[in-house]
């Protein structure tokens, strides 16, 4: 078995503002019944993969996702404020539509004028999934369940592609999740936006 650490970055379920297309931020807002289906789906799923660990956010959307593998897998669900989605200001509760309307510019490039700046999303969401990493044992998996937004941010770090180019790794979609694994010391990305299980991964490039 290999030693080498993997991150199962997991996306909570739909929420009514999802469906809504309403900015949540660190609003909390709880799952609706289709988020509820979706992550003991998901739940269910993951939990064949024999999680090692699993860290949430605190925001109930995302503590419920993961109570669902926590209850499919019988790990414990641990809580970590760190991996709160990005605080949102005065953008919280507005709509898509509403945001693209009064600040044009602003909405294009999210940058939220009295939100929390990316830079410090992505500082304490590496800083979780250490904390994670450490109650981890070598070559195990450690599930880190968050939000749209924070995940992009983290995982974006992890595979050293700077805040302002995070755009380049697409969305995660409600309930889908990333996986990540080391390979010496580089993170590599192993999945993106999944919502099935893949054949094995063999970490070789040989053909």
């Amino acid at each position: 078995m290999s030693d080498a650490p993997r991150v199962l970055f997991w996306r909570h379920g739909r929420t009514a503002w999802n469906v809504e297309k309403r900015f949540q931020g660190q609003t909390d807002i709880g799952l609706d019944p289709v988020g509820h289906a979706q992550a003991e789906r998901a739940g269910r799923l993951l939990a064949t993969l024999g999680p090692d660990t699993i860290l949430a956010s605190d925001l109930k959307r995302a503590a419920d996702t993961a109570g669902y593998l926590g209850h499919s897998s019988g790990v414990p669900v641990e809580f970590d404020k760190g991996l709160r989605e990005r605080f949102g200001g005065s953008w919280e509760g507005l709509t898509a539509t509403e945001l693209a309307e009064r600040w044009p510019e602003r909405h294009a490039r999210m940058d939220i004028p009295d939100g929390e700046d990316i830079s410090e999303v992505g500082d304490r969401m590496t800083a979780a999934v250490d904390r994670g990493l450490a109650r981890t044992p070598p070559g195990g998996l450690l599930v880190v369940v968050s939000h749209g937004a924070a995940l992009r941010v983290g995982i974006s770090r992890m595979l050293g592609v700077p805040d302002d180019r995070r755009e380049i790794l697409g969305p995660l979609s409600n309930c889908c999740w990333s996986v990540l694994q080391t390979r010496g010391d580089t993170w590599r990305l192993m999945e993106h936006n999944a919502a099935s299980l893949p054949e094995p991964v063999v970490l070789s490039d040989d053909a």
